[in-house]
């Protein structure tokens, strides 16, 4: 009895794990990755082994084996890359199939680039050395000044913030002024190693003072009413699809993406005069194994068919002569 009985739990968790590897459905939807392969390029991906909110390498695209360019891409575009990537290997169709990106925070990018390019998730580690990396133009400029980039800064699109919530509203939320209110729960881009939060802190003091940057992200982070991120761009809709959150202030385009893939996600608008723009943009890494790879995918960042891509998710083409801002 006790072997048949094992023998039917075993069966019922087969038939519930399989629809879920196949393709996230129902509660399953609200975990990444929300492409459901869509972001890796490889031709032959053999078996298929994808189990939302337990197997589940949302940052990591492609075949690490034989990679012909490998990118470091701040994941503030993970949504983009996909038909980056696309559009990128038309032009170029020795390298399809040949394209491994990560999109993790750009912070924790450099600490991989310091490692040579390993990495570890979970009980698995991997070594795939970059050959550009992309990120705020700041943050590439400083790279550049201490070595481990190549010159020259190649900026190509900005960005801007907005406050992101569940498509409901539960919370009322209608501007910055409202994340500082008691009672409202908020998940925050980390300051330890999210450029972004630099922006929101100066979007914060322009909408209500130092005081209302210092309640977001020091009374409120103190209480547990500010629940700060590791990977913002992943955990900001979680949380509030989860219901562990009311708002949070995101880029533009997160919110946009989230909101064309049908997910339950709205953003609130923060206004021209306290809003912050982000300049992104790119450089080799320093000693990169494929440098003339490298260099093709910078000439193509920037040109009229990639603008056209971020375009779809609210990005603005660079400009030198009218982006304005600090990036992040």
């Amino acid at each position: 009895m006790r072997n048949k009985a094992v023998a039917a739990l075993l069966g019922a968790a087969l038939l519930v794990a399989a629809p879920a590897m196949a393709q996230p459905r129902g509660e399953f939807g609200v975990f990444p990755p929300w492409q459901h392969g869509a972001n890796d390029d490889a031709t032959d991906k053999g078996f298929g082994f994808t189990v939302p909110e337990v197997d589940d390498l949302a940052d990591f695209h492609g075949d690490p084996m034989g990679a012909k360019l490998v990118l470091y891409v701040g994941g503030n575009y993970f949504f983009a890359m996909a038909p980056l990537v696309a559009a990128f290997e038309r032009e170029n169709p020795g390298f399809a199939g040949h394209i491994y990106y990560e999109t993790i925070p750009p912070g924790l990018l450099v600490t991989q680039i310091k490692s040579g390019g390993t990495i570890t998730v979970g009980n698995m580690t991997w070594t795939v050395p970059a050959d550009a990396y992309f990120a705020g133009l700041k943050k590439i400029q400083a790279l550049i000044g201490d070595g481990t980039l190549a010159d020259p800064a190649v900026p190509y699109v900005t960005n801007q913030l907005t406050i992101m919530i569940p498509k409901a509203n539960p919370a009322h939320i209608t501007g910055l002024a409202d994340l500082g209110r008691p009672g409202v729960r908020l998940v925050m881009p980390n300051p330890a190693f999210e450029g972004i939060a630099r922006q929101i802190k100066l979007s914060l003091a322009k909408a209500g003072g130092e005081a209302l940057a210092l309640r977001v992200y020091g009374a409120k982070v103190a209480d547990g009413s500010t629940l700060l991120t590791h990977i913002h761009h992943r955990q900001s809709p979680l949380f509030l699809m989860q219901g562990r959150a009311d708002a949070g202030i995101t880029w533009r385009s997160e919110a946009l993406f989230q909101e064309q893939i049908g997910n339950p996600i709205a953003d609130i608008p923060i206004p021209a005069r306290f809003n912050t723009t982000a300049i992104y943009a790119g450089a080799m890494v320093s000693g990169a194994p494929h440098p003339a790879a490298a260099r093709l995918w910078l000439a193509f960042i920037h040109s009229p068919t990639a603008l056209a891509i971020f375009a779809r998710y609210g990005f603005a083409a660079y400009h030198p002569a009218t982006s304005q801002g600090v990036s992040p």
